[in-house]
């Protein structure tokens, strides 16, 4: 349809005598007294103009300001249709948890404030340009949610509703910041499974699994309609959206039991109204972010991630909120000792060994569940306050004896015919079911500093009876996750090859997620035979022998960016004891010796490896200031101080050199 100027610019069904010029305003009077007249700031007396403006009741005014922060995203009508669709599930209902905390607030005689900044959703930008804002955007966001607090300078306390892979983490990241004021974090919940069909993660990989010719059209389009089989809330497996939201809790910052409820359902509403009553309890208390983030509360946090399983991304986002809370900033040897404690106790999605959704190992008890097994085992700190205004002891003593408790595994049992020690499990039951530890640190001649390994994702056919993955053979070296996912779809890829990735780091991609290949390797009948090793990140749902966060990064000049075709790399990871190694040994024709290697790297230019075309220059200047505050192993965080020492040191270099600006 083409319109002409007159049908965009008027309409006969506007009538422009009916045009008003003025208005009667508000009426009844402002709650002004001669002391605030006199003394308050003049923000502050305009913005008793605005609430009345908006239709707030003047009479209402002297109730305690409380603002709700979410990810919200798109937009319903009155019947809840979708008039314009948001970016995901994660975002799309937690409109209904808004409505129920304001309300609460409201009751309680406070002002509710709304503000919002979206998010977006890494499974929609897997393999597009659109991956490269993925992890800077966290940062961004915090940003922006930090100035919305602080731009509101009468609110007594901050609600913060999110779910998904970064909006989560940015909406913790601000408010670990907000050390003297109170704040609770709402998680967004989990969408449910398909009654028949494959679960979020899975689906992802229709396109490397009909190309291989392992699925018809035909199921593909009707598995990819039902995958999504509620409207709101995370993925169903334990990704990022997910361990985000186990996170939140076990760090204090959530009620007990609230990561991973069932979006829209009544028991998700619930938690958002008891969330506001607990958040103004917090603020007649005078408890305070400070209060209960501390370095106690760090570690309760990355012990729970360990039982769990969890997304290897959130070692980038604990130590990023550990930074804001001003707490100790966890070390690689940090997190090795953990997960060297703590056993895996949760078989889940996408780690197995039974698949359950996140849906079951909420119904079979979920964070605090875990928790008690975590305490019989003295790993946990008890002391630690958290947002009920009770020790996180006192949070299990209740929880224990809860008649909640006991409801949710019946439901469990009756609902799935699942019992909930199927899905959380105590030390014993865990480890006579095969599951082991979350997450080894392999170093070596090509990962200097480190890198990561999802030990639990490995195949456990490729796993000897001592717990050892050993891999040795030739490389196949791509420079982009594009150009890996084309060899596979053409069947360039085969059982027995070490796939190299580099050049996917923050300076060259945003270190995008490189679930395209994870998920393929992971559901081709051969993808288990094979080895990926890149210095990008993967999705919290990847699986099978995949080494990401190799430092430093192709473009840092990383060994990992002069890797060539042919050369003979060797992988061993004790999933037992939590060590590894990833070493280049030469080529067939001249092996080396792990010394020898590392020195020929050292000796070698990078072949192939740029930053990616189109790399926007936001991503560009997030990756130089986060290389400055001490990189992905620091969160990928901005260190202000640091940033600012390079930036003076550079000014008066380019001085001396007799550059002027």
């Amino acid at each position: 349809m083409t319109y002409s100027l007159d049908d965009l610019l008027h309409s006969a069904s506007t009538n422009i005598e009916n045009i008003e010029t003025k208005a009667k305003g508000p009426e009844g009077k402002l709650p002004l007294t001669d002391y605030m007249l006199r003394n308050s700031p003049s923000g502050d007396l305009f913005g008793l103009s605005q609430n009345v403006g908006m239709g707030w009741s003047p009479n209402k005014l002297k109730g305690k300001e409380v603002l709700l922060l979410s990810t919200q995203g798109g937009m319903k009508d009155q019947d809840g249709f979708p008039i314009a669709l948001g970016y995901h599930t994660g975002h799309w209902e937690v409109d209904q948890l808004m409505k129920e905390a304001a309300m609460e607030i409201n009751r309680a005689g406070g002002i509710p404030f709304a503000a919002y900044v979206s998010d977006p959703c890494d499974g929609r930008s897997q393999g597009t340009a659109g991956m490269f804002d993925s992890f800077p955007y966290r940062n961004d966001a915090a940003i922006v949610y930090r100035r919305l607090i602080r731009s509101l300078p009468t609110r007594k306390a901050v609600i913060g509703i999110a779910t998904c892979d970064k909006g989560l983490p940015a909406m913790m990241l601000a408010l670990s910041s907000m050390h003297d004021l109170p704040t609770i974090i709402i998680p967004g919940g989990v969408t449910l499974p398909p009654e028949y069909g494959e679960d979020a993660g899975k689906i992802q990989t229709i396109g490397a699994r009909y190309s291989n010719n392992e699925i018809t059209l035909e199921e593909a389009a009707e598995m990819g309609c039902r995958a999504c089989a509620t409207p709101g809330g995370g993925c169903q497996f334990l990704g990022t959206a997910a361990t985000a939201q186990v996170v939140a809790e076990a760090l204090g910052l959530s009620l007990p039991h609230s990561a991973l409820a069932p979006s829209g359902q009544d028991i998700w509403r619930e938690m958002a109204k008891n969330s506001a009553r607990a958040v103004i309890e917090m603020e007649n208390a005078k408890m305070t972010t400070k209060d209960i983030l501390t370095d106690k509360a760090i570690h309760n946090a990355m012990v729970v991630h360990a039982a769990f399983g969890g997304s290897t991304n959130l070692l980038l986002h604990i130590p990023a909120i550990a930074h804001e809370a001003k707490c100790k900033i966890p070390s690689v040897q940090d997190w090795i000792k953990v997960n060297r404690q703590t056993p895996r106790l949760v078989s889940v999605l996408p780690n197995g060994p039974d698949y359950h959704p996140t849906i079951r190992a909420y119904l079979a008890g979920g964070v605090p569940e875990v928790m008690l097994e975590l305490r019989k085992l003295g790993l946990l700190h008890e002391d630690v306050m958290t947002v009920t205004g009770k020790t996180l002891g006192e949070n299990l003593d209740w929880w224990e004896q809860s008649d909640r408790r006991k409801k949710m595994k019946e439901r469990l049992l009756l609902a799935d015919n699942v019992r909930a020690d199927e899905v959380i499990m105590s030390k014993e039951q865990a480890k006579k079911k095969g599951l082991t530890s979350t997450i080894t640190f392999p170093t070596g001649n090509i990962a200097p500093e480190g890198s990561i390994i999802k030990s639990t994702s490995i195949d456990p056919e490729k796993i000897d009876e001592n717990g050892i993955f050993y891999h040795k053979g030739k490389a196949k070296v791509f420079t982009s996750e594009r150009d890996g996912i084309r060899a596979i779809r053409q069947g360039k890829v085969e059982q027995g090859d070490i796939m190299v990735v580099s050049g996917c780091g923050p300076l060259g991609t945003g270190m995008e997620e490189t679930y395209q290949l994870t998920s393929a390797l992971k559901h081709l009948s051969y993808g288990k035979h094979v080895t990926l090793i890149t210095d990008a990140r993967f999705s919290g749902v990847s699986t099978g022998a995949c080494i990401g966060h190799v430092g430093p990064e192709g473009l840092a000049d990383g060994p990992i960016g002069k890797l060539r075709d042919g050369d003979v790399i060797e992988v061993k990871v004790d999933t037992v004891h939590l060590v590894g190694h990833v070493h280049f040994l030469g080529t067939e024709e001249q092996p080396v010796s792990p010394e020898q290697g590392a020195v020929i790297l050292s000796e070698r230019e990078r072949i192939g490896i740029k930053p990616a075309d189109g790399l926007p220059d936001d991503t560009r200047l997030w990756a130089a200031l986060q290389k400055v505050s001490g990189g992905t192993w620091n969160g990928s965080v901005y260190d202000v101080d640091k940033i600012l020492q390079v930036l003076e040191a550079g000014e008066k270099a380019l001085a001396r050199d007799g550059v002027v600006n």
